[in-house]
């Protein structure tokens, strides 16, 4: 599990809050304090919730002292994710002593209450209304409809100029290593007018760029019954496409019909970036994890994207030592990427999670093969990264600012990096007028393994 990095961490970025929301807390106020953990669909949540207690008269305290009552938004996706989220709700009890508890972990709650049965009480995963309740109970609201007000955009842990756009809940597949669609439920898509009402919304309050984030984005549509489209992903794409924002695909799982979007990204209405979860590449590993084992075809469809779309940035992630995995399966892999030459790769260690279908799988793999297998993979991965990276030195490329710190150095990213997970172009002269969400031509003119320099060209 990856915590959300310390400035968008909701328990410390809520200091920017009352700032941002120009609020005075009046006396009496009731206060709240959040801490979120995953991935940016929980993220999501904790903004939602946040953006009803604001809404309700609740102040958002940015350290435990201050708050009346603290939220932990949990992440349950594998064993260590549900030892760290634990361990946070323990830190809150001690700091605080009354705490609620919601997210993927809150799905087992008698895990939750066995270590810690002093938690004021469990829900979850995106059950809003559940958690809200429990706070009312724990805290009661105390609107004052003369202070409490609401920005347009509600509440966000994000910087301004972008922001997660969650288009669908649950997931369909069932993939063996994986429990999201036991704590999360079935796909649920968000009506097509919806996901948009609220990304104008967002363009119109100063966001430049939407990561478009669930479980199975590609997938979007396809629990309506009455749906006229095969695949309603394509007209949102193209409707998204048009608020004149970046507009950035994560988790896109590579059916036929992907293939249908890359002509919006060749034509610039959607960045040409897909962010895909490939797993692995052995059919017979494939096969293990309940997955599509196409590995080959799938080399294809790659070839096929980068011949419509050259600019395209594919990024992946990987498991090594799934169970049964032998040497020459995981060569296989290696032979794989060296061919794909994708140019964002994660990897991680194959983990047992509670209640997992894979757990029963025979010939688990021992750690230090797993250690070394990892190892492995990212010496590949950093090679391509670093071979991919040097071809872009001397061009042109567009680029959005993140932050400028104390000595003017501009962090930033081009079209194929998202935020906190792929690489950074950095910029350390003549930035004085820069500001975060300003998207600007910078010339390249150093690459490291992960990473680029520039300069502001023209």
């Amino acid at each position: 599990m990856t915590q959300n990095p310390p400035d968008l961490r909701p328990d410390l970025a809520n200091a920017r809050l009352s700032r941002d929301l120009g609020t005075v807390r009046p006396a009496g106020q009731p206060t709240i304090g959040m801490v979120s953990l995953g991935c940016p669909k929980a993220l999501v949540d904790s903004e939602r919730i946040l953006t009803r207690l604001r809404a309700e008269g609740y102040a958002i305290s940015p350290d435990y002292a201050g708050a009346d009552a603290v939220i932990v938004n949990t992440c349950g996706f594998l064993d260590s994710a549900k030892a760290e989220s634990l361990s946070a709700i323990g830190e809150a009890l001690a700091e605080n002593g009354r705490v609620v508890v919601t997210g993927c972990l809150g799905a087992e709650p008698d895990y939750i209450t066995g270590a810690h049965p002093r938690v004021l009480a469990v829900t979850g995963p995106h059950q809003y209304e559940q958690v809200l309740d429990a706070v009312h109970k724990a805290v009661p609201p105390a609107p004052d409809p003369f202070v409490d007000l609401l920005p347009a955009r509600g509440v966000s842990l994000t910087p301004r100029h972008y922001s997660y756009l969650k288009i669908s809940e649950g997931c369909n597949h069932k993939c063996r290593f994986c429990i999201i669609p036991d704590m999360r439920g079935r796909l649920q898509s968000r009506p097509h007018r919806a996901v948009m009402r609220e990304a104008e919304k967002l363009v119109e309050a100063g966001v430049r760029e939407l990561l478009v984030i669930s479980q199975d984005t590609s997938a979007y549509g396809t629990d309506w019954k009455d749906r006229e489209d095969k695949a309603p992903i394509l007209a949102l794409a193209r409707d998204l496409g048009s608020l004149g924002a970046w507009i950035r695909l994560h988790y896109v799982y590579p059916y036929p019909h992907v293939r249908e979007l890359i002509p919006a990204m060749a034509e610039g209405g959607v960045l040409p970036y897909l962010d895909i979860p490939f797993q692995h590449a052995h059919p017979d590993v494939l096969r293990r994890m309940a997955r599509p084992a196409a590995a080959a075809r799938t080399l294809d469809e790659i070839a096929a994207w980068r011949r419509e779309c050259p600019d395209i940035t594919l990024r992946s992630t990987f498991i090594v030592g799934y169970p049964g995995e032998t040497e020459a399966e995981f060569e296989t892999l290696l032979d794989w990427l060296d061919e794909a030459q994708l140019d964002r790769v994660g990897c991680f260690q194959y983990e047992n999670v509670a209640g997992a279908r894979s757990n029963d799988l025979p010939d688990h793999v021992p750690d230090e093969v797993k250690q070394d297998r990892w190892d492995r993979f990212m010496s590949k991965a950093q090679a391509i990264s670093e071979a991919k990276l040097a071809a872009k030195v001397g061009k042109v490329m567009d680029v959005i600012v993140d932050e400028i710190d104390e000595d003017g150095i501009a962090t930033c990213r081009t079209k194929g990096d998202a935020p906190e997970i792929d690489g950074n172009l950095f910029i350390d002269e003549e930035t004085d007028g820069l500001t975060p969400g300003d998207i600007v031509p910078v010339e390249v003119d150093e690459a490291g393994e992960y990473d680029l320099w520039g300069r502001l060209a023209g």
